[in-house]
């Protein structure tokens, strides 16, 4: 049984950096690509990054220049580096590993709160 523990959420203020990690328990042979989702109260969920098994990186372009995406193959393990955090930053984390076409897995999801 795989899971997903992410680490790293909290508190901060506008202007703040936060560092989150995301590790996979269990056994997976290989990971496609990972990613790093966030859902705001009252929005859908939407991709702020993704790493691809090559390193091939793409953001959102509201943390473009911002965040930082990058991954631990041999740990299994994603980070995303948060800085100049924006209060309209604020929501659940999630991180999600896709393994192939139509298998992932999802985190539990982490809470950041930016404030004013």
């Amino acid at each position: 049984q795989v899971q997903l523990v992410e680490s790293g959420g909290g508190l901060v203020q506008a202007g703040g950096s936060l560092r989150l990690s995301c590790a996979a328990s269990g056994s997976i042979f290989s990971i496609s690509a990972m990613g790093w989702y966030r859902q705001a109260p009252g929005k859908q969920r939407e991709l702020v990054a993704r790493i691809t098994s090559g390193g091939t990186t793409a953001y959102a372009d509201s943390v473009k220049g911002r965040f930082t995406i990058s991954r631990d193959n041999a740990k299994n393990t994603v980070y995303l580096e948060m800085n100049s955090l924006k209060p309209e930053d604020t929501a659940v984390y999630y991180c999600n590993f896709i393994i192939s076409v139509g298998s992932y897995y999802w985190g539990q999801g982490t809470q950041v709160t930016v404030s004013s």
